[in-house]
């Protein structure tokens, strides 16, 4: 498993196991529901242990760093990481309950089965002993006194010990179905207990991911915190922010460059001059890209420690951990990565020199080559990279430059607090 990255292989098998238990649709069909086996949660605590591996050895290397400001920001890049893989392990847990769910009902169904099968042979136990005690083994006697010739003789003893034979399988039979019954009733309460077991494992890794949140961003407001170093640090920030605003432009003309040889090579085997194309960029027509709109920190000069300067885009706050992030336009993905400063974050292009980024994100759903429609989701909110808590920073380019686009008029509805 590769440290810092979401494990899709685990989650798609363990997705997988999940809609084969539940007899769901994948891909566009239906796949019928299958019993789920111990073999299903074997696999997803063996992908747990892996999990927790990768959280040990990137603990040994958060123990190792300094507090200086430049280790820190190390130490909170790691510090994102960890929080990732206890998501993973939480993800991981979630579909181990499940899982045991459906092992349950499944038990619970065959203990049903068991029980009434036990109770039909009970009742066929008690019937064989009434007609015993009702006629007694002296008839078996009277059956073959009756008998008129020695052929007849041999003839009514095959009866007498086929009605034996057939009175001692009702009785195994009844032993049986009660062992079976007894075995089912002792595999659900272990399943049962294994799944509460699960459950409460589940809260504990929840509360250790609330721990892991709040330390990153005490990582952080510690930075803000050491104004002797802050100047040299801001400068970090702000030549990271124009590195990946370079990175951007570079990206986004590449992209633009690539659309335009596509639409002229199409014009050309339709025989026409592709007359009439544009590259520019249709100003506005954004949506608002997560359902808050409280700017808690907005574009333009801010000041006071790390974090303070010349802010590059728009923070949206009073958004969580799982708030969905939408593409604010129809476009082209062409930045998906993680960053020291803007964490996990996405870049979309709409066209030449029209960009938006959003960062941030607790996880990235959009990957580099991807075309999205406007409303997409694109990612999750969260506080990775240099940030004390979880917010959106929001930045939209036109032309080759940054742009308000509250000021332009472009996003209406926001509020400013901080």
């Amino acid at each position: 498993m590769k440290i810092g990255t979401w494990n899709w292989k685990k989650t798609v098998r363990g997705l997988t196991a999940l809609a084969l238990a539940l007899g769901i649709a994948v891909g566009g069909s239906m796949i019928p529901a299958r019993a789920v086996t111990q073999a299903d949660i074997d696999a997803l605590k063996g992908d747990a242990k892996e999990i927790a591996q990768d959280k040990r050895d990137l603990q040994a290397k958060i123990d190792q760093l300094s507090s200086d400001i430049s280790n820190n920001l190390r130490r909170k890049e790691l510090l994102d990481q960890q929080i990732s893989l206890t998501e993973d392990e939480i993800t991981n847990k979630e579909e181990e309950i499940a899982v045991y769910g459906q092992m349950i009902t499944q038990s619970e169904a065959e203990l049903a089965d068991a029980e009434a099968r036990e109770a039909a042979q009970y009742e066929l136990f008690c019937k064989r002993v009434r007609e015993m005690e009702k006629h007694g083994k002296v008839d078996y006697w009277s059956v073959l006194f009756r008998a008129d010739s020695f052929s007849d003789l041999l003839s009514r003893l095959d009866i007498v010990n086929e009605i034996m034979k057939y009175d001692q399988k009702v009785m195994q039979d009844w032993r049986d179905v009660q062992e079976e019954v007894k075995a089912k009733k002792a595999t659900l309460e272990g399943q049962k207990a294994e799944s509460e077991a699960a459950k409460a494992e589940l809260e504990s890794k929840k509360t250790e991911l609330d721990k892991q949140r709040e330390a990153a961003n005490q990582v952080i407001a510690q930075l803000r915190a050491q104004k002797s170093e802050q100047e040299d640090a801001m400068d970090d920030l702000d030549d990271d922010a124009e590195a990946i605003q370079a990175k951007i432009l570079k990206l986004s003309r590449q992209l633009a460059a690539e659309e335009e040889a596509r639409r002229a090579a199409e014009a050309a085997a339709r025989g026409d001059s592709g007359t009439g194309s544009s590259t520019q960029s249709n100003p506005g027509g954004y949506i608002w890209p997560v359902n808050s709109r409280y700017i808690t920190s907005a574009m333009g000069m801010r000041y006071g420690g790390i974090g303070a300067g010349n802010h590059k885009g728009n923070d949206i706050g009073r958004v969580g951990y799982t708030s969905s992030i939408y593409a604010a336009k129809t476009g082209t993905v062409i930045v998906s990565e993680y960053h020291r400063s803007y964490g996990n974050y996405v870049v979309i292009s709409h066209g030449s020199g029209n960009t938006t980024l959003y960062a941030h994100m607790s996880k990235r759903i959009a990957t580099v080559g991807q075309r999205v429609t406007q409303g997409t989701v694109i990612g999750i909110t969260g506080s990775t990279g240099n940030s004390t808590g979880p917010h959106l920073h929001f930045e939209v380019t036109e032309n080759g430059q940054r742009i308000d686009p509250f000021k332009k008029g472009y996003l209406t509805g926001a509020v400013y607090g901080s």
